[in-house]
């Protein structure tokens, strides 16, 4: 389409656009949904509302003309529409809040613009562009503000908007332990199998542990990439992000053939925090992008949680660090969802050590076997006093302590039987 493509795209929708939301700063561009279905495409669990294709072909512009998360350019959609922004960026037209020189680098990117090119190259993987006012959108991206992402590139078959509900985000170190390996891999398994979609970042460490984790189970995930949703990134991830596709959701904010940057994949970081209840990092170091993911989190309101490692392993630092800040430890799944499921009563099971045979004895007798000295033996007198027991009633109970084997008496004195506090192996009563 070349340099012109705004002009017959966009002009020969704005009829219809017009009649449909009345005006450019309609409801279309505040990014709000009926909250009746997903997509414009029936058939697929994602049926409902859609955006005007004029807005939509604007909004695919915008992925390739400026930066995720550039609030200059959200400030303008907010203000003027995408339509109105993406004609005058594709023209040169000036606009408030810029310089001539940020302006004429916006202008070099749109002339290489295609946005019908770019819908028929994600639909050849399979995949959809999704953006405010379609159904499918999730609501809780626009607490992003300026930093909303003009669309989502979504690659897989459910609905982003109903699997984003349910989520959890798990990030953490990409040259990670074996233990934080492990603990990513379960988080992942036992979260999909309570039910939960699990969002990471697809890259190698922790996002592919957990990512794996969920699809060794049969559950749900989603990969949030720093690069277009048709490239494999990283490449030792490719067979990976295909699985993630297949039985899941790939999505992103660069348009398809983008290859990701340092600067695109912290920015990245600011999606998967808002898209989900909360986020979980497993090992992170003082610098790392696991922890932009979950200060963005906190910011936004979201719960965030850490697990804890090693104190001498330098990947805990940022986790431990964390958890001085605020963040809620964790575990395991079922914490994490008592956390992040809390409107919908998700309860973790009370946290409970081994029961010992003390555990189960009647109150006022595990009162005089606490009052026993560790070592040594004392008389019935000195133990009443201790435990605040009737001396007559502290007999009673130091006789029912030695038939249970808990106890052993010397002439006067009563003391722990082969100093066990934890009570009889052999014996419970």
């Amino acid at each position: 389409m070349g340099g012109n493509w705004y002009a017959p795209d966009l002009s020969g929708y704005a009829a219809r656009c017009e009649e449909d939301s009345g005006q450019e700063g309609s409801d279309h561009e505040r990014g709000g949904y009926a909250g009746s279905g997903c997509d414009d495409r029936p058939g697929e669990g994602r049926g409902g509302a859609a955006a005007p294709d004029a807005e939509r072909l604007a909004r695919v512009a915008l992925t390739r003309i400026a930066d995720p998360g550039d609030e200059i350019v959200g400030r303008w959609v907010a203000q003027f529409g995408p339509r109105a922004v993406a004609r005058a960026l594709a023209g040169g037209e000036a606009l408030p809040g810029a310089s001539a020189q940020r302006l004429a680098g916006y202008r070099l990117r749109a002339e290489r613009v295609d946005p019908q090119k770019d819908l028929a190259a994600v639909e050849a993987v399979g995949g959809r562009f999704v953006c405010p006012g379609d159904g499918e959108w999730p609501a809780q991206l626009d607490d992003l503000g300026d930093q909303r992402p003009y669309g989502l590139w979504v690659r897989g078959g459910p609905s982003l908007r109903y699997w984003a509900l349910r989520s959890v985000a798990v990030v953490g170190a990409r040259a990670c332990t074996e233990y934080g390996s492990y603990m990513a891999s379960r988080l992942g398994a036992e979260l999909a199998e309570a039910g939960w979609i699990v969002v990471s970042g697809a890259a190698y460490g922790v996002d592919g542990a957990v990512h794996r984790g969920a699809l060794s189970v049969g559950g749900a995930t989603v990969g949030v990439v720093a690069c277009g949703v048709d490239v494999p990134y990283p490449p030792g991830h490719a067979e990976l992000i295909a699985r993630i596709a297949g039985q899941g959701l790939v999505t992103g904010e660069l348009p398809p053939g983008s290859h990701p940057t340092r600067s695109r994949f912290v920015l990245r970081n600011r999606v998967i925090a808002a898209l989900t209840r909360g986020t979980v990092v497993v090992e992170a170091q003082y610098r790392s992008g696991s922890l932009i993911t979950a200060r963005r989190a906190q910011e936004l309101g979201r719960i965030v949680m850490g697990v804890p490692g090693p104190c001498t392993s330098g990947l805990s630092q940022g986790v431990h660090e964390l958890l001085r800040g605020g963040a809620q430890l964790v575990t395991d799944a079922a914490e994490v969802i008592e956390l992040v499921g809390r409107v919908g009563g998700d309860l973790a099971p009370e946290r409970r050590g081994p029961v010992l045979p003390r555990d189960l004895l009647a109150p006022p007798a595990a009162r005089v076997l606490e009052a026993l000295p560790a070592r040594g033996g004392a008389e019935p007198g000195q133990i009443a006093r201790s435990s605040g027991i009737p001396a007559d009633d502290t007999l009673g109970r130091l006789y029912e302590l030695q038939a249970l084997g808990f106890v052993e008496r010397e002439g006067p004195r009563w003391k722990l039987a082969g100093n066990r506090r934890g009570g009889p192996t052999a014996r419970t009563g």
